[in-house]
Parts: structure tokens; C-alpha cells; sequence
């Protein structure tokens, strides 16, 4: 399937958080908690995201739908380096390719910015994005009881380090 890749277009936060909570709440039974953390966060990233330092990336099916995101946040990254943030795929394009091209621009995007190291968070149990992960060089580096997303998961920090 072909995509159309863009920035934020006008109804790109609540489609994105859409895509989210879809999935982690049929998947995870996520609810409020989970939601509102990543809209409150999404949003303040939109409101102060650096457009020539930081990524915004989303993907659109021919009929014009919301078929996955990727964010790179190297503005607000911290020591740590860049942030990978809220990346997803919508359930029908889920296996079909896309979160690898979503990944391979994401890391270009840092590549291209000689961001020397990318971090995310995540938690056990996402086992296709975690292989999407590793094959695209990140490594776990911790795992913890801590669960920002109180959805009773084990917190995970992957860090991928410019080759």
C-alpha cells in the first residue's frame, strides 16, 4: 500500500492519540490514565517542537485516513539524546511494512541531525515493535516495575547509539 507522509495536518493529535488508545485499550485495557497522558504530552511537544531540530511524521492511506505516526523529540530529548515518542500503526496497515519505513525516516531524520544517541521507553510484552526496535540497532538497557502508564506493565528503556 502507498502512503502519503506529512508533518501535522489539522486533526493529527487526536488521530494520533486515536490510533493509541485503539490499540491500547483493546490490546492492554488502557483507559483514561493512558489517554490523557499521551495527549497532554503530545500536545505540549506540538506547541514547542522545533520544525528544523525535531519530527513530527505521519503516514496517510490513499483514502486520506491516519495510518500511523513516529515523533522525534531532539529539542526536549535531554541528556539522553532524542526522544522516540508515540510511534504506532493503525491496526489495518499493522504487519504490512509501514512502521518499518515509519522507523527507517525517523532514524534518517536523527542521522541526518548527528544526533548521537535515540532513547525510548516502552514496556515487556510489545514484541513485534521491540524486534522493529533491535533490528533498527536499539538495545535495552533497563527494565523496571515503574509503570507511567498504569496499566500494570513493566517499563523498558531502549537506546540506540549513532553507528
Amino acid at each position: 500500500m502507498d502512503y502519503t507522509f506529512d508533518g501535522y495536518r489539522p486533526g493529527s493529535l487526536a488521530g494520533v492519540v486515536g490510533l493509541h488508545i485503539d490499540y491500547y485499550r483493546d490490546a492492554w485495557g488502557f483507559g483514561l490514565e493512558f489517554e490523557t497522558k499521551v495527549a497532554l504530552e503530545m500536545a505540549e511537544f506540538l506547541r514547542r517542537m522545533e520544525a528544523d531540530r525535531d519530527l513530527f511524521l505521519t503516514a496517510w492511506d490513499k483514502q486520506g485516513r491516519l495510518a500511523g505516526s513516529v515523533t522525534i523529540d531532539i529539542s526536549g530529548g535531554g541528556p539522553q539524546g532524542a526522544h522516540l515518542r508515540w510511534f504506532i500503526v493503525s491496526g489495518e496497515t499493522r504487519g504490512k511494512g509501514l512502521g518499518k519505513d515509519l522507523m527507517d525516516r525517523a532514524i534518517g531524520h536523527c542521522d541526518r541531525r548527528s544526533v548521537p544517541q535515540i532513547w525510548l521507553t516502552t514496556f515487556a510484552g510489545l514484541d513485534a515493535a521491540r524486534g522493529l526496535y533491535e533490528k533498527h540497532g536499539f538495545r535495552l538497557m533497563s527494565e523496571s516495575g515503574e509503570d507511567q502508564w498504569r496499566g500494570g506493565v513493566r517499563e523498558q528503556l531502549f537506546v540506540r547509539r549513532k553507528r
